[in-house]
């Protein structure tokens, strides 16, 4: 395993410094996020690292050859959109969108596109299945054309009331999984696997990790602490009683993980994601939040 994190940290930096400050903090890889330029709809989101809708071969060529001389290697690229939206056109702007991502990894030999499915909040688990097959079998079918990963993030995405009742992603349980997976078998699609989203749902992760195995293609590392004072006044359904928190700062069994990890002979990117507002006041604690997350994770990855 490869020790790195996710660019969206760096949202403010240029490429080039996020490939100096991965390698001055002594990581080995990046996860970089390729959202198309404008705004952003939600926090950590719009970072724009690589502009893959204006990226060409000469480019990707100098990008990777940037990366290798701060002897940085890029783990995936990362859009994280709402595939399944409900209004038609914007969905289509995403789906276009990925596909640009996808001939972008290709072009700089990137072997993952880290994402989410998506949902309509407002439909049925069964519904939203009803339409993950039209909006993703082009997808798949261009990443597996383009020897891609899709790796799927397990987020819920449920933590405002803008994305009440049902967030906005609808792969995030197993029962869910096995269901993806029998409507797409080709090892093409696979799971971006962060513990963080397990814990919250009362999941166990390292059974996950054993069953699931085979489909991880990429790593994420961000703990999630629980508020149990606040779980008592809202309950399961309510907002505001789990927050993410840097490795070791949270609930995760991080040793269960990793020994899991090991157990199913994962050897990929572990990528550190910061969204722990206690580490956003400055340059400083950014910094500070990769280095303390890196010296934290070493105790499993060297």
């Amino acid at each position: 395993m490869k020790l790195g994190f996710v660019s969206a940290l760096l949202h403010d930096l240029p490429l080039e410094k996020v490939f100096e400050t991965a390698s001055t903090l002594g990581f080995g890889a990046v996860e970089l996020m390729c959202w198309p330029p404008g705004e952003a709809d939600r926090r950590y989101a719009g970072v724009t690292h690589i502009d893959c809708a204006t990226l060409t071969a000469e480019g990707a060529q100098e990008i990777r050859e940037r990366a290798a001389s701060y002897s940085v290697e890029i783990s995936g690229l990362g859009y994280y959109p709402n595939p399944l939206d409900p209004d038609a056109e914007h969905r289509a702007a995403i789906s276009q969108h990925l596909h640009k991502v996808i001939a972008a990894a290709e072009m700089l030999k990137v072997p993952v596109v880290n994402t989410f499915i998506g949902r309509d909040s407002w439909l049925s688990v069964e519904d939203n299945f009803r339409q993950v097959h039209d909006v993703w079998a082009p997808i798949i079918a261009d990443a597996e054309q383009r020897k891609v990963a899709i790796g799927i993030e397990h987020c819920p995405m449920l933590f405002s009331k803008n994305q009440w009742p049902g967030g906005k992603n609808l792969a995030v349980s197993p029962a869910i999984w096995r269901e993806l997976f029998a409507m797409f078998p080709t090892k093409t699609l696979g799971l971006n696997f962060d513990p963080s989203h397990l814990v919250w749902q009362f999941i166990d992760c390292a059974r996950a990790v054993r069953e699931f195995g085979d489909r991880i293609v990429h790593v994420h590392a961000k703990d999630e602490r629980l508020d149990m004072d606040r779980l008592y006044e809202v309950g399961v359904m309510g907002l505001g009683w789990h927050v993410p928190k840097l490795p070791g700062l949270g609930d995760v069994k991080w040793g269960e993980f990793f020994a899991a990890l090991t157990d199913v002979g994962y050897n990929g990117p572990v990528c550190v994601e910061v969204e722990d507002r206690a580490y956003e006041g400055s340059w400083d604690d950014r910094v500070r939040s990769l280095r303390q997350s890196k010296r934290f994770l070493e105790q499993y990855v060297v």
